[in-house]
């Protein structure tokens, strides 16, 4: 019996010309069928791309429940990532065992990262992409705390302000130790506030998009590939607390994501005063949330066993559970994070100056991570107007998070992308969806605490996964180049190449720049120890230099690539902002804003 159109939506199901081509609908026994049809070829009008096989689409809306289920499932993935910023800046923000202080930071970077999911989602490039903390940022921060006026007090020595320092002024006793963490809190607060504006300047004038015209395949593919490549350290750390563990993590996520995901579980499902069976690709939406609580669940029983060693200093002991139980007990029930809450932000140019050269990496890590993403979620590449508004709120992102105070600015997150992918859910709604459980459980202290309590191994399994994906993602996008040109070749092993070594040199040989202008150095060290930066500077640099046919740069099949999606999605309206085309249709000077939909490009 074929579905009514309440059913239909009841289970997520759209009617024919929306229909979502992974699912069908088959008939017998009077109930309703959901499957996912593998085998079955889809047409041109139903998905743009042959290599993505998609759940859910783009601009496809899934039930409540699932929405909240795999919007969950984000927010885990981005746990790890996102927390492991404030954890950094502990210890040179003079927190190191100030647990109430953390958990004060980890609430609030949720916060307002749920805010930008929310912005980017909606306004920006309207791509299911995640804004949380950057790695970008780490570096120049680190460089600012470094300063001689910013080094932490001894632990017994009487607390003094370190802005009185700087004002050449008596030390001042202090009865709030607070105080020594937030002034540091500020400076970094101050230095992100101003250099953002750099990206937002970037994004609403179009300078971005017009540098986008001469950004083909071998730019973007070293750019994204060494976002995964890079990350090799960090997923070696977590991993190397326990290999079994980690292994473990990596083997469960490939079972539910690949063995499999063509196994469909049954569900049941109450409508009409009837209990329903339906059959749902259940492994495949929550393969990484299946594999990371499995890994955990195995770490608590070893735990509770006391199967694993009990002392910090033998291997395997980080692989325990109650590590950071002490986190849970002192976070608080509710902590609701406003603007201002440190004070207000202060500025120095030296500062600011070295926070560019992050937003200058994390802007072109984005770009980077848009095209991802597109790719993933079956969308159209990116238009210009689009990726313009993109950068320009992760700006206006990076500002609010300035305000509030999170110690960082915020990017788009490269393991979510990575998790598209995997999953095969592509849709707007379910990042939405986790815009806002961020910015709710940012809220309670409680609950974000208890996730502390992941151990490494288990983190560390799940990156050498999601990291793997992203760089295999930069590695596909040279299917529009000719792989049997010499030129390419060279310009794509020595780009990767370079992008390896330079930040490794760099990172051996601290201090080895000294221009005699602090500022300088900071801005040229960071700039040359951000491996995706490096690898797209030179893709750029020298496929644009070394003579070469569009053919054969991948620029033609690239182009074509663009047109050939807008047939297949009607049109590129999935980049358009909601509600607004009337209006930018009706005023002719909409047409000379770059990062408006309205924006006609001369070609």
């Amino acid at each position: 019996m074929p579905l009514t159109t309440e059913e239909r939506k009841e289970l997520g199901l759209k009617e024919q010309g929306t229909d979502n081509p992974a699912f069908g609908v088959k008939d017998g026994d009077e109930q309703p069928q959901l499957t996912v049809d593998i085998e079955e070829p889809h047409t041109e009008a139903q998905t743009m791309d042959k290599g993505v096989d998609l759940v859910y689409s783009l601009n496809d809306r899934p039930p409540w429940y699932l929405c909240i289920l795999l919007g969950f499932q984000h927010y885990i993935l981005a746990f790890g990532g996102i927390i492991a910023v404030p954890l950094i800046l502990a210890e040179p923000l003079c927190i190191k065992d100030n647990n109430a202080a953390k958990s004060q930071l980890i609430s609030t970077i949720f916060f307002v990262s749920g805010l930008c999911t929310l912005l980017q989602t909606a306004v920006g490039t309207r791509l299911p992409i995640l804004q949380g903390g950057t790695f970008s940022f780490i570096t120049p921060t680190l460089a600012i705390l470094a300063l001689p006026k910013w080094q932490c007090p001894a632990p017994k020595a009487p607390v003094m302000l370190s802005v009185q320092l700087q004002n050449n002024t008596g030390p001042l006793q202090m009865e709030n130790s607070d105080e020594v963490w937030m002034s540091r809190m500020r400076e970094i607060q101050g230095a992100i506030l101003v250099s953002s504006l750099l990206q937002i300047v970037l994004g609403f004038s179009g300078l971005v998009g017009f540098v986008l015209k001469y950004i083909g395949p071998l730019a973007i593919a070293p750019t994204i590939n060494l976002i995964g490549l890079s990350l090799f350290i960090e997923a070696g750390k977590k991993s190397g607390g326990h290999w079994g563990i980690a292994a473990l993590t990596v083997c469960l996520i490939l079972l539910f994501s690949q063995y499999l995901s063509k196994v469909d579980v049954p569900m049941i499902a109450y409508k009409d005063k009837k209990w329903k069976v339906f059959q749902y690709p259940l492994f495949k939406l929550f393969s990484a949330l299946f594999g990371m609580c499995g890994g955990w669940l195995v770490c608590f029983l070893l735990t509770i066993f006391d199967v694993l060693p009990s002392k910090s200093d033998e291997y395997g002991y980080s692989a325990r559970t109650d590590i950071s139980l002490e986190a849970v007990t002192n976070s608080p029930w509710f902590h609701v994070p406003y603007p201002g809450q440190w004070g207000v932000p202060t500025v120095s140019v030296s500062s600011v100056l070295g926070m560019m050269a992050g937003v200058l990496a994390s802007t072109m890590e984005s770009i980077g991570d848009y095209y991802a993403c597109a790719r993933l979620s079956g969308a159209p590449p990116p238009p210009t107007h689009a990726v313009n508004r993109g950068i320009a709120v992760e700006g206006i992102g990076c500002i609010l998070a300035a305000l509030w105070g999170t110690g960082n600015g915020t990017t788009s997150y490269s393991q979510n992308i990575a998790a598209l992918g995997i999953t095969k859910v592509g849709s707007r709604l379910v990042l939405q969806t986790t815009g806002i459980l961020m910015i709710v459980l940012g809220i309670f202290g409680k609950f974000g605490a208890v996730f502390i309590t992941i151990p490494d191994p288990v983190i560390g399994g799940m990156f050498l996964v999601m990291f793997g994906m992203i760089a295999a993602v930069g590695i596909s996008n040279l299917q529009y180049v000719d792989l049997n040109s010499s030129r390419n070749l060279l310009i794509l092993g020595f780009s990767t190449f370079s992008g390896l070594v330079l930040p490794t040199w760099f990172h051996s040989n601290p201090g080895i720049i000294d221009t005699g202008i602090k500022e300088l150095d900071q801005v040229i060290v960071v700039l040359f120890t951000t491996h995706m930066f490096i690898g797209g500077f030179f893709g750029f640099i020298l496929d644009n230099t070394i003579p070469g046919t569009d053919k054969e740069r991948g620029i033609k099949n690239w182009q074509d690539k663009v047109q050939e999606g807008s047939k297949n999605m009607c049109d590129q309206s999935c980049y358009d902002i909601p509600f607004c085309n009337g209006v930018l249709k009706r005023f002719r000077c909409f047409q000379y804003l770059p990062f408006l939909p309205s924006y006609k490009t001369t070609h």
